[in-house]
């Protein structure tokens, strides 16, 4: 396939609304006739350089860059502040973040809304006391029962230094990021296509928790949608013959390992089917203006859906395809349209593992993984089967994700930047990458003991050494939801010793081979340890160390989290957790139990 091939689509269908812009609050001291005039400069250049800082390093999903909303004067006072509100409610702010370098009146002046994350930035300085106003409206903030995040500077600063020190840019924009993930996913939809899966406690989607704790909605089509969809063709025609051509030239069939396998005939009308009941599923996700032209507005406008499940198995997939095709190319970066954003679908539906893929998007920009938790090896079970002993990352022994061909062809490791494999968001990926990610994923016939409907499974091996995510949230009756999560690397195994070890197990299915960092106690006291602590069956990959992101963006929608390995010094949580007890996982859950839902 040739280099350039694969282009960037300009043309995706997506959810409806407008991304939140970043609310920047220059607070000042309102002492006219002298004090606040000499503020004003020094104030707006904070409010300035911050929203330059966000601006820089920050971009929305869309791939352009998050934008930044500065009040019109610095606020020295509740009628500044009330102005400031209506404008930010005007332009569609999202997430607020305040600014000073100087004392100021803490209650006059804090923001009172209690949707919108939340932070301060409080200018370490000595010519005026910012640090005392950063702790006096943190109060406030926290008597009110309006958490807001702290940022302090650890180094002084002279007062005429413009530049943000890099432990405040840090705070800014892990604060922005997670303000903007949960500001965004409010009043989208989570779909489910199908009900119940296998039993699987995931699947039971509870809606109590997508809309107390996210702001989201819950949207329901039965599997019977899809055959109604099929039997009377609704779906784009056109795009519809483009997308089988592609899936022809791009998707290689693998080899059918089952013991009595379909006709060519039978195998070819599969794949019809499956490139049908992708365009469908992404049709009901987030609509299809094509569908109005074709007759069919109410089919057109689909459910808003920023996430959805495919339940699939059983009632499906006992006598249809089975859903990997849709699902990996859905939760992959590009298709037949070209390179664009995911969407993202969980596997049989399980919401609680579609949630923390969510969460990871919205953080990152970038494609996620759907996978079991499926096997530990140790070092010595490694040895017995295989005769060697791993060195490096897996030498403690590894962890197979793996999934029955679900995986987003991203995380085949294909995609590099300088050399080394990414994931990358949509906008950075080349006709190259996809090329490759193609090429490295095979899609043998489902394997008919599981899938007695048929269908094709992706089939790749992650190459490269990636840093690694994986999360999950689960469901505990009289606790609520808590959030686990663990760091490490994928690890590339030698072919031959990917190859007895995925024999095993399926040799149809991607595999992802991953080593968590190891701190020496508790859950991560090794690899099995964290294997046995694991909460449920599934957990979603995120590209990069992501785990002090998710630890504030749950600390933003009052989930607490059960079980990590990132380090004290990167976990930032609004200030008020403080004042829960010094350990800061019981304060965590403390709090996120005093606090209550975010939306309830």
């Amino acid at each position: 396939m040739a280099e350039n091939e694969f282009k960037i689509s300009n043309n995706y269908q997506t959810v409806i609304g407008d991304f939140p812009k970043v609310g920047i609050r220059p607070a000042i001291d309102g002492r006219m006739n002298g004090v606040r005039e000499s503020l004003e400069d020094q104030t707006m250049n904070m409010a300035r350089s911050a929203a330059e800082l966000i601006t820089k390093n920050l971009r929305y999903p869309s791939g352009q860059p998050v934008e930044c909303i500065i009040a019109d004067t610095t606020i020295g006072g509740v009628a500044e502040a009330a102005m400031c509100a209506e404008k930010f409610r005007k332009s569609g702010v999202g997430v607020s973040l305040t600014v000073t370098p100087c004392w100021c009146y803490g209650s006059e002046t804090i923001d009172m809304d209690p949707d919108i994350p939340k932070a301060i930035w409080g200018f370490n300085g000595t010519e005026r006391p910012g640090a005392v106003y950063l702790a006096a409206a943190l109060a406030g903030h926290t008597m009110k029962g309006l958490p807001a995040f702290g940022i302090y500077g650890r180094d002084v600063q002279d007062a005429d230094d413009t530049s943000i020190p890099g432990d405040v840019s840090e705070k800014i924009l892990r604060f922005v990021r997670a303000g903007f993930a949960a500001s965004f996913m409010k009043g989208k939809s989570y779909l489910s296509t199908g009900s119940v899966s296998m039993g699987i406690a995931g699947s039971i989607v509870k809606e109590e928790f997508f809309q107390e704790y996210l702001g989201m909605r819950n949207e329901y089509v039965d599997m019977s949608e899809f055959t109604r969809r099929l039997n009377e063709e609704i779906y784009d025609k056109e795009e519809y013959r483009k997308a089988l051509s592609w899936t022809k030239n791009y998707c290689r069939e693998g080899r059918d390992m089952n013991e009595k396998p379909k006709t060519r005939a039978q195998k070819d009308k599969e794949w019809e089917t499956v490139v049908k009941m992708t365009m469908i599923a992404r049709d009901l996700m987030v609509g299809n203006p094509k569908l109005k032209e074709a007759g069919f507005g109410e089919e057109a406008l689909g459910h808003n859906a920023i996430l959805a499940g495919f339940q699939g198995q059983r009632q499906w997939t006992d006598h249809m395809p089975n859903g990997d095709f849709l699902e990996a190319i859905l939760c992959s970066s590009f298709d037949w349209n070209g390179i664009r954003p995911p969407y993202l679908m969980a596997t049989e539906n399980d919401a609680m593992n579609g949630v923390p893929m969510l969460l990871g998007y919205l953080l990152t920009n970038t494609a996620q993984m759907f996978s079991d938790i499926r096997t530990y090896w140790s070092p010595d079970a490694l040895e017995r089967v295989t005769g060697a002993k791993l060195k490096g990352n897996g030498e403690d022994g590894i962890i197979h994700l793996i999934n029955s061909g679900a995986s987003a062809l991203d995380f085949s490791g294909r995609e590099t930047r300088e050399g080394e494999p990414v994931i990358k968001p949509f906008w950075e990926i080349t006709s190259g990458d996809v090329a490759a990610c193609l090429k490295a994923t095979e899609w043998p016939p489902a394997n008919r003991g599981y899938f007695r409907g048929g269908g094709f499974s992706s089939q790749f091996n992650t190459k490269g050494v990636m840093p690694l995510t994986i999360s999950r949230i689960n469901l505990v009756r009289g606790l609520g939801p808590v959030m686990q999560l663990a760091e490490g690397w994928t690890v590339d195994l030698p072919p031959g010793i990917n190859k007895i070890l995925t024999d095993r197990t399926d040799p149809t299915w991607p595999t992802t081979w991953f080593a968590p960092r190891l701190t020496g106690k508790g859950p991560f006291t090794d690899v099995y340890s964290v294997m046995a602590n694991w909460g449920a069956n599934h957990s979603a990959s995120s590209f990069g160390h992501i785990g002090a992101d998710l630890i504030t963006l749950a600390s933003l929608l009052r989930i607490p989290v059960c079980m990590h390995n990132v380090s004290d010094d990167r976990i930032f949580r609004p200030s008020a957790w403080n004042a829960f007890g010094m350990d800061k996982e019981g304060a965590d859950y403390r709090a996120c139990l005093a606090y209550g839902p975010l939306y309830k």
